[in-house]
């Protein structure tokens, strides 16, 4: 009796707080009883978490995967490509909504060409479809992250949640026990509430993310890393640039930030080099925003 009259009085104070159940709970991280293969993240074109006064999620992202055990943290010393590369962005509705309704054109094209979107149905796709906002007279925050394959840098799958400043508590209390452990980068997202609603909306993409692991596992894997034979010395990019997968500023494999090193493969066009990035990812920059 004594535990309906509490769930009554916490149901009553959400309902008068105009916080929803679902909006109520705290995430909890989705588990895998097996890793799909390593996966390296990188920061996407949409960097809310700077709104915050937040660095990048990455460090973060890195204890929610290894919380999750459905992915290796890609080791850049294994001198073997990532077998997944994964984009983190974080912003406003409009913002998310565009970047991921790209991300879901692309995917739906990855998903006809592997064959997995006649097995999974529409789920997969539809799933892509949950967006968050920033702002209102509840404050809420979107993250969205999407997995690439390296080699083709077509967009596999992607994912988004929001968290809203009024449902999202760190810490044991709020069923994270795995957040009192975090350090670095990731303790920030823990010292603050517009911290802990972002870590809320991450967690949530990447149960998104994850929930589509039939995809994931049905999507070719990059090969061995290839030789340098025939490759130019490492170019270093100057300015924050995209590779591109074909050599015009067109569809964009992977953002690049000054100070990332390429291996060139050798293949230019005009102004443009091939060259591949750390994780395996090869593409196409332009000559002038290198070094």
């Amino acid at each position: 009796m004594m535990r309906c009259v509490t769930a009554l009085i916490v149901g009553s104070g959400l309902a008068a707080a105009g916080v929803s159940a679902k909006e109520a709970e705290v995430p909890q991280v989705t588990k895998c009883p097996q890793s799909y293969g390593t996966i390296a993240v990188t920061d996407g074109d949409t960097q809310g978490w700077t709104q915050f006064g937040l660095g990048s999620p990455r460090e973060l992202l890195a204890v929610i995967i290894a919380e999750s055990g459905c992915f290796t943290a890609y080791s850049p010393a294994s001198g073997q490509p990532a077998t997944y590369l994964m984009s983190a962005v974080a912003g406003s509705k409009e913002e998310i909504d565009k970047t991921v309704n790209t991300a879901k054109g692309l995917a739906a094209e990855g998903l006809v060409r592997s064959g997995a979107l006649g097995r999974m149905g529409g789920g997969a796709i539809g799933a892509l479809g949950m967006l968050g906002g920033l702002g209102g007279k509840k404050k809420t925050v979107s993250a969205g992250l999407r997995v690439l394959s390296p080699s083709t840098g077509m967009t596999l799958v992607s994912g988004t949640g929001d968290a809203t400043s009024s449902s999202i508590t760190m810490g044991g209390a709020g069923g994270w026990g795995w957040a009192s452990s975090m350090a670095g980068g990731a303790a920030q997202y823990a010292g603050s509430k517009d911290g802990q609603m972002l870590t809320g909306a991450f967690v949530r993409a990447y149960n998104v993310v994850v929930s589509q692991g039939a995809v994931l596992a049905a999507a070719p894997k990059p090969g061995p890393a290839a030789g340098a034979a025939g490759a130019g010395p490492l170019a270093t990019v100057a300015v924050d640039t995209q590779l591109y997968a074909l050599p015009v500023k067109g569809k964009a494999v992977r953002a690049l930030r000054a100070g990332t090193t390429l291996t060139p493969t050798g293949q230019r066009d005009g102004l443009f080099i091939e060259a591949k990035d750390s994780f395996g990812t090869t593409g196409w920059v332009s000559v002038e925003d290198l070094k």
